[in-house]
């Protein structure tokens, strides 16, 4: 009854909404919607009116996604992903759950169905693909903001090959063995102690695909006023700040989802049954049907048959065992957690949200201006036998494999106002979280993390530890710090294997390697080869490394050979020189931004204008992370991921801060605000943020009242 009282006193116990909705929105000079509303659901209302204003593709195409009906978008090449997500998120279940929701928590996905209607009926040019008319319920099916959901580790080969009994192999992708950017984000929170004015301060750098939120500020009289960054189509500030404390996620390394082997059998009489325990227990079965479109526009269906045990939906089949997928599924504590969090302004206020314990995969940093500062570990974490390595399938036929409830709050690793003066996550195990003050690694069961260092952690180790006096400033320094840690630690290395054989054709590269202090730029042509070199270095060691069973990191930095680290650097000097004329070419020639149109899955073309872009991949350590690579038909590396928006924030009596996104508020090309914030996303130089009513001031482009309901 406390905490359902302590989450009742946050939401403010909002009175129950009018027929008709209001909220005015101010767009600023960089077009970033600034939303209030009397009612909380007058401002969702709104937030969500703006956000469909700036692309309504990208948040139908979201809740397609969401709710397993991308096919009927996209055509039967999407089944298999709907296929999944209905496994999972069944639409006449999430109604009974909205049913079933807290009073308030169904005012605001009333208000966010009728903002969305209410932009389709203003907007008759407007298209939807396949969503005409939203609901309500349907928010729930994408109740928490990260860039991969849980449900995106089940192999889509896999679950293909079981519901069509083909023989189908694991993609590249799914074996982890492709060259691609690292999923994840950079978080610092300053502590007093080590801030000039004596103000926390928080780094809030998501590093997820492009143009994948939204930047805005929903305020109402009952309380919210939350600024950041917010997923296309849901109802809460996903990254960000109110006018107390802020909290920036990471994606976590928590081993949080699981595989149980299944035994099972045929009946005779039909269906199947699988071993538990001395039992057999039925298997359940459940048809789905999906809906897709066809080449004529048309639409066609397929219906499967599918599975399920205690542990969860069957999603494959390994060694002759049924694989049953378990993960965290509660969609209204979910988004009750997300919404109630940008409302919070304390740690404790934060742990009470937290006691919801329906966040699976997000670790948090987090500051106030009660001089607190904070890590906090995903607090959805299921309590399983440490006898078992749950990172491999386990017999779900011994019932001590189950999970044993979760664990509580206190038992998890987190770390609030260390003696250190700091905190940060680079997307690696809380163990370095707080240097020296950090939580113990032998404290804690093996599955609170299964991802250990990350190429980052050196390097955000050597800037948190390089500055005894953060400011705005200096925190924005080192987010950009262009130390590319990672080549400082694999070219001596090289260097030594070239002494060791030396060849002419390489000596003057491999010089030039050697004196290079490991940092990027735009005119660095060290940043070129490197870069080339440690691609090149890679495809050579990707199998291997996945026959032996270690990461590529591991296999790039212990298990590459004299031989291999000498044929890479050839590979890169003859790709150099074969796309550019040179092996000496600066980073910016390059490293490249370019926005085309408003396609999800862009086009890039060298003939076409574009920027250079001096960061680098965050597979080399760079803070700051530019994921680029060749398409077809380029020479130059176009960025698709990292760096998407990075906001520095100071809590004192008023709060302060900074921000910048990837490129421009809007999803319309024909926008002023489609690429204005280009230059200052390539430098890192952030725009002062318009937080309060007199910062405004000067700084407004426009305002609208919006009714509907």
């Amino acid at each position: 009854m406390r905490l359902l009282f302590s989450l009742t006193a946050l939401a403010l116990a909002m009175p129950a909404p009018a027929l008709a909705y209001e909220a005015a929105i101010t767009r600023d000079d960089w077009g970033i919607a600034h939303v209030k509303g009397r009612s909380d659901a007058d401002a969702v209302f709104g937030m969500i009116y703006a956000q469909a204003e700036d692309d309504f593709n990208r948040i139908e195409m979201n809740y397609l996604t969401n709710l397993g009906r991308l096919a009927e978008a996209e055509g039967e090449g999407a089944i298999w992903s709907d296929l999944r997500q209905r496994l999972f998120i069944d639409p006449a279940d999430l109604q009974r759950q909205y049913a079933s929701s807290p009073a308030w928590l169904k005012a605001l996905m009333r208000a966010w169905a009728a903002g969305l209607n209410q932009y389709l009926a203003d907007h008759p040019e407007v298209k939807p693909k396949v969503i005409i008319n939203f609901e309500p319920w349907m928010a729930l099916s994408f109740s928490e903001g990260s860039i991969g959901g849980d449900i995106e580790y089940v192999p889509l080969s896999q679950l293909e090959a079981f519901y069509t009994g083909k023989q189908i192999s694991l993609t590249a992708a799914e074996r982890a063995v492709t060259y691609r950017e690292p999923a994840g984000s950079n978080g610092f929170a300053i502590g007093p102690s080590h801030s000039k004015s004596g103000n926390p301060l928080l780094l809030i750098n998501p590093h997820t695909s492009f143009f994948f939120r939204s930047e805005m500020q929903v305020q109402s009289d009952a309380g919210l006023n939350a600024y950041g960054a917010v997923t296309w189509g849901q109802f809460f500030i996903y990254q960000g700040f109110n006018d107390a404390a802020g909290w920036m996620h990471t994606s976590s390394g928590v081993d949080n989802v699981d595989e149980f082997a299944e035994t099972v059998k045929q009946r005779p009489g039909g269906g199947y049954t699988y071993r538990y325990g001395k039992a057999a227990r039925a298997v359940k079965q459940k048809p789905i049907t999906l809906a897709f479109r066809k080449a004529d526009g048309s639409l066609g269906q397929r219906t499967f048959t599918t599975y399920s045990t205690h542990h969860g939906p069957i999603v494959g089949e390994k060694a002759g065992k049924w694989i049953a997928f378990a993960l965290m599924n509660k969609p209204p504590a979910a988004l009750q957690q997300s919404f109630l969090r940008t409302k919070v302004r304390s740690v404790a206020q934060f742990s009470k949200v937290g006691l919801l314990k329906a966040n699976s995969s997000n670790n948090t940093l987090f500051a106030s201006n009660k001089g607190e500062y904070a890590y906090f570990h995903p607090q959805f974490l299921p309590i399983r036998s440490a006898e078992f390595d749950y990172t491999k399938p386990v017999d779900g036929s011994d019932p001590a494999t189950d999970w044993k409830g979760l664990h509580p709050l206190s038992a998890l690793p987190q770390v609030v106002n260390p003696a250190n003066g700091w905190v940060m996550n680079v997307n690696d195990a809380p163990w370095w979280a707080a240097g020296k003050d950090s939580p113990k690694q032998a404290a804690y069961p093996r599955y609170a993390d299964s991802e250990g260092r990350q190429p980052r952690t050196a390097h955000a180790l050597a800037v948190l530890n390089g500055q005894p006096n953060f400011t705005l400033d200096s925190l924005v320094s080192a987010a950009y710090d262009p130390w590319l840690s990672t080549f400082a630690e694999l070219i001596p290395a090289l260097v030594r294997a070239d002494a060791a054989a030396p060849d002419p054709k390489r000596a003057a590269a491999v010089a030039m390697l050697k004196e290079w202090d490991c940092k990027w730029s735009t005119a660095s042509t060290e940043t070129s080869l490197a870069v080339f070199w440690g691609e090149a270095l890679w495809e050579r060691g990707k199998a291997r490394a996945e026959q032996e069973g270690v990461s590529m990191y591991v296999w790039l930095s212990t298990r590459a050979t004299d031989a291999d680290r000498l044929a890479a650097l050839d590979d890169a000097l003859a790709r150099l020189t074969a796309d550019f004329g040179s092996w000496q070419v600066p980073w910016g020639e390059i490293n490249r931004y370019q926005r085309n149109d408003a396609a999800i899955k862009q086009t890039f073309d060298d003939a076409r204008p574009s920027v250079p872009v001096m960061f680098a991949s965050a597979n080399w350590g760079s803070l700051a992370a530019f994921g680029a690579q060749r398409y077809p038909g380029t020479r130059r590396f176009y960025g698709t991921y990292g760096n998407s928006f990075v906001a520095v924030v100071e809590f004192g009596p008023k709060v302060k801060a900074r921000a910048v996104t990837d490129g421009g508020e809007s999803g319309n090309p024909a926008s002023p605000h489609f690429g204005d914030q280009v230059g200052r996303y390539v430098s890192g130089n952030l725009r002062p943020v318009y937080f309060y009513p007199e910062d405004l001031k000067g700084h407004v482009e426009g305002v609208k009242v919006v009714k509907g309901g």
